[in-house]
This record gives structure tokens, C-alpha cells and sequence, in this order.
């Protein structure tokens, strides 16, 4: 039993998985709910059902003529569905939450987002070339596979995906209610400001509803793979800064303060080579002056008055000459008796 014990400990931990997360059965059903409303759209304009006979009806009564006070307001409100502004601004704020929390999952997520949007809006836009009312040819007919680029309704998917990343990332529930509330109003307003101004079938605007709301449903799915991308970004900064920075140069050992050389003296006064150190100058050339501590080690102290030297206080010399006898060529004192 202690054998299996230490066995275990001994091995090296193994890398955490990075699985996809469990999605609730509220939010499983919720997107269940939601593919089966957008695939009841797609049928409905196919068979040119009830559906289409409402889209005529409301084209035909042309809410930009019956309200035309509010056509300045909104033709500045639609821009909150365009992909250019509101990209621009959305992704200045979650890079401001990404340099302050460290992480690039916040801008990662807006463009997994923004890419699955692009594929699938744009892909089922071509495929099914709806005429938008502008450009209807005749009355009642659903306008399919004729050329077009309306229907799901780019706007509106834009302002779901858009706005409903703010809720997704927010990190508190009172947050998150909030941010839904704010990105259900602008999704719904834009929507139906694009059927007010007449760019925009009415089963444009609802396939453009469900389009966003399938992409945010669907995002924990792409979670594992945000991490992954997340992680290789950042190794990938490391080896780029390993490669610019380059080799390192070897630190230099330090030698320690250099001896001076003292002068005799400095040496006659009871001091030692020992005693004194100073930092190592650097050797000069012949004929170059000395300066600093090298000149004043080779020079010595400063001449004294009368070239005496120093006698501990309260202690009286004699005279050099008495000392060291007469100087050559001087003529010898006489000796006289006291």
C-alpha cells in the first residue's frame, strides 16, 4: 500500500484537458428551440406561405411615409446593426477588459463570434439570393434564388451577435441581466427600423433574430478552442521576445577593491599597502599626467614647512644637524668650554 502510494506521487503530472463545457438543458433546449423556429422561416419563404403575404403587406404600406418624423432618428439608429461601428466600438472596450484582466479571451471571443457570423449569415444569403423589397419584381412572389443578399437580415444578426457579447462576457449575473436587456432592445430596434425604412422584408428581420441568437448559444462549444489559440499566442509572444532579446552577456566576476601603492612615508607613520585600497584605474600612457588616487599615492603627502619631520605631541627632537653631523663643506664649529 505505501509502495502505491510513493509509485503515484512519483509521477509526473499529466496536462489538464481542455474539454467542451456541458451546456445546461435549459440552454440545449433553448437552441433546439431557436435552429427549429429559423429552419420554420426558411420553409415558410420557400412554399411562399402566410409569411411572404405578410411581408407584401407590410412593404406595400410603407411605414416610412406613414411616420415621416422618425425617419431622421433612425437612419442614425440603424447604424448601431452596421458590422463597422459597432465592431470598432465593442472591440475597444473588450481590449481595454483584456490589457486589464491579462487574458485575449474577451477579444477572441468577439471574433470567433464575428467569423461564425460572416459564415453562416453569408453563406445561406447567397445560397437562398433573396430580392430585398426595393428590388421586388412581382407582387407576392417570395423574390428567391434571383440574385439577392437579404434574407437572413445582416443588420439585425450583426446587432444581436454585436451587443449580446457584452451579456456573454459579463462576469457578474446582475451584469449579465442587464447587458441582456440593453442588447435585446438595440437588436429589436434595429430590426424593425430596417423594415421601417424598406431595406428589409419582415421574415428578413426574424431569420436575422435567430441567426445571432444560434451563434451566442452556440459559443461555449468554441470555448476549448479559444483557449487553445489563447495559449499558443502567448508562447509564441515568449519565443519572439527570446529571439530579440538574444544571448545575455556573461555577468563579470567582481575582483573586489584594488590595493594602492602608499609612499614611504605614509609607510613611516605605522600604515600598510593593506590598510588603504582603492577601485583599479586604468594604465596610462607614457608621458600622461597621473590623476586621482594613482597621482596622490606616487606624489606622496604635501611638502612640509622646513622638511621636518613629524614627532609625536609632547615629544622634542633635536636639530637634524646635531643628529646627522655637519653638511659636507661646511667649516666645523669650534668646540668652546662652558
Amino acid at each position: 500500500m505505501r509502495t502505491d502510494i510513493f509509485a503515484r506521487l512519483d509521477r509526473e503530472p499529466e496536462p489538464p484537458k481542455i474539454e467542451a463545457p456541458r451546456m445546461s438543458r435549459h440552454r440545449i433546449a433553448l437552441f433546439g428551440g431557436t435552429l427549429a423556429f429559423y429552419l420554420a422561416i426558411v420553409w415558410a419563404v420557400l412554399i411562399t406561405s402566410w409569411l411572404v403575404a405578410l411581408d407584401w403587406k407590410v412593404m406595400l404600406f410603407r411605414p416610412y411615409q406613414q411616420w415621416p418624423e422618425l425617419h431622421p432618428f433612425l437612419d442614425y439608429y440603424v447604424v448601431l446593426g452596421q458590422r463597422g461601428p459597432t465592431a470598432v466600438m465593442v472591440a475597444c472596450w473588450l481590449g481595454w477588459r483584456s490589457w486589464r484582466q491579462h487574458t485575449l479571451r474577451p477579444l477572441l471571443v468577439l471574433g470567433t463570434s464575428l467569423l461564425l457570423l460572416n459564415v453562416t449569415v453569408g453563406a445561406v444569403k447567397l445560397g437562398l439570393g433573396r430580392l430585398g423589397p426595393h428590388y421586388a419584381t412581382q407582387i407576392g412572389s417570395a423574390e428567391m434564388f434571383a440574385g439577392g443578399d437579404i434574407f437572413p437580415s445582416g443588420h439585425t444578426a450583426n446587432a444581436v451577435v454585436t451587443w449580446g457579447i457584452l451579456a456573454y462576457l459579463a462576469t457578474t449575473p446582475r451584469a449579465r441581466r442587464y447587458l441582456s436587456a440593453v442588447s435585446a432592445t438595440v437588436s429589436l430596434g434595429v430590426g424593425l427600423t430596417t423594415v421601417y425604412i424598406g431595406t428589409h422584408w419582415l421574415s428578413d428581420v426574424l431569420l436575422g433574430w435567430a441567426a445571432g441568437l444560434l451563434i451566442l448559444l452556440a459559443l461555449p462549444w468554441f470555448e476549448p478552442l479559444i483557449a487553445r489559440t489563447e495559449a499558443w499566442i502567448f508562447a509564441m509572444r515568449e519565443r519572439w521576445r527570446e529571439r530579440r532579446g538574444g544571448a545575455r552577456p556573461a555577468p563579470v566576476a567582481d575582483t573586489g577593491p584594488q590595493p594602492v601603492l602608499l609612499p614611504q612615508s605614509m609607510a613611516t607613520d605605522g600604515l600598510t599597502a593593506e590598510a588603504v585600497t582603492a577601485p583599479a584605474e586604468p594604465a596610462l600612457p607614457a608621458g600622461h599626467a597621473a590623476t586621482g588616487a594613482r597621482a596622490r599615492a606616487h606624489t606622496g603627502h604635501p611638502a612640509r614647512p622646513g622638511s621636518m619631520p613629524v614627532a609625536p605631541a609632547g615629544v622634542r627632537r633635536p636639530p637634524p644637524h646635531t643628529e646627522r653631523g655637519p653638511r659636507a663643506g661646511s667649516p666645523a664649529r669650534p668646540m668652546t668650554g662652558g
